[in-house]
């Protein structure tokens, strides 16, 4: 028992809330098989396995970031103030949404117990974080994508939520909230991008998130709505792939950071972008949804084993968490 405490004490403190990535890119994989099984009639079971191992991965870290709290609340705390690494800590309600999902394939009650405290902890946060961001007086050299994940990502995560309980009213108006967040958010980060410094190396990864607002939004607008391959939808998947081959054009400029977990942060958008295509291809007959959507979903299969498969080879160097030290109000996220 002393050499479990021991360890929990040396691991603990160095669990990043970025981590929870790992948890969007693999319940979205999910997703997206569990679509392919509806549509292609693919093997349901690589979708049910894909959510399990989501699970396992979300339980980890919950525990380990809970941990973190508990055993050094000194390096949570200065976490929690950084600049660019607090909005990670928003995903801790994102990705217990997607448990939500997955699980209501199993049991109502669990799937609406774990969208309570989903969206619970993504609601408080929201509102802490974006109250500080308000008052102003921050560096621009602080705005990244990071920005959407606490309203953006939690309010279309919740609303495709809410909606596959059958809360299509609620659903909505989260969809709402996520969407207006979005726009908002896009204009500020793009004057940033354009006539500011050059992101650092180590900031670069984070762009992987500009994918996601498009691609998750497009998710959730077909949960909550018709679920047609309308006007709205088309020119959501539209952007989304813009923003996808933005990021494949700016590839080796993002790669002069090494790989590392925060290369996640592509694999939510492009496993959402995947579902979203493969849900309307049916009803988009031949259509250009129905043409891009097998490339889509093999893309998204291969990024996710691709970053899966740098995420076991940094584990087996003993190399992906980062040294456990105090966090500079400027380092950059892991």
């Amino acid at each position: 028992m002393a050499t479990l405490t021991q360890s929990e004490n040396r691991l603990s403190p160095r669990i990043p809330a970025s981590l929870f990535g790992i948890v969007l890119g693999l319940a979205g994989l999910s997703n997206a098989w569990r679509a392919a099984h509806v549509t292609w009639h693919l093997p349901a079971s690589v979708g049910e396995g894909l959510f399990f191992l989501a699970g396992a991965a979300w339980i980890v870290i919950v525990s380990l970031y809970t941990l973190k709290w508990i055993l050094a609340p000194e390096v949570a705390r200065a976490e929690a103030e950084h600049p660019v690494q607090c909005c990670f800590i928003g995903l801790a309600g994102v990705s217990t949404l997607l448990i939500a999902q997955g699980a209501l394939a199993f049991s109502r009650t669990l799937a609406i117990a774990f969208f309570v405290i989903g969206i619970g902890i993504t609601v408080m946060f929201a509102l802490w974080r974006t109250g500080r961001l308000w008052r102003g007086d921050r560096s621009p050299a602080s705005t990244t994508p990071v920005l959407y994940l606490p309203t953006v990502a939690g309010g279309f995560v919740s609303g495709t939520v809410a909606a596959a309980l059958g809360w299509h009213g609620w659903g909505q108006m989260l969809f709402g909230a996520g969407f207006f967040s979005w726009l908002a958010i896009e204009s500020v980060l793009l004057h940033r991008l354009y006539t500011g410094e050059p992101l650092p190396p180590a900031l670069r990864p984070t762009l992987g998130i500009q994918l996601a607002p498009p691609a998750v939004g497009v998710v959730s607008y077909l949960s909550v709505g018709s679920g047609a391959p309308d006007l709205v939808a088309h020119a959501m998947i539209g952007y989304a792939g813009l923003q996808a081959l933005l990021l494949l054009r700016m590839g080796r400029w993002i790669a002069e950071q090494p790989f590392s977990a925060s290369y996640w942060a592509f694999t939510f958008g492009a496993t959402a972008l995947a579902a979203a295509a493969i849900r309307l291809s049916p009803v988009d007959h031949e259509g250009a949804i129905s043409v891009i959507g097998p490339a889509l979903f093999v893309t998204a299969n291969l990024l996710v084993l691709a970053v899966a498969a740098g995420t076991v080879r940094l584990l087996a160097r003993h190399q992906f968490l980062p040294a456990a030290a105090p966090i500079s109000p400027y380092a950059a996220p892991h």
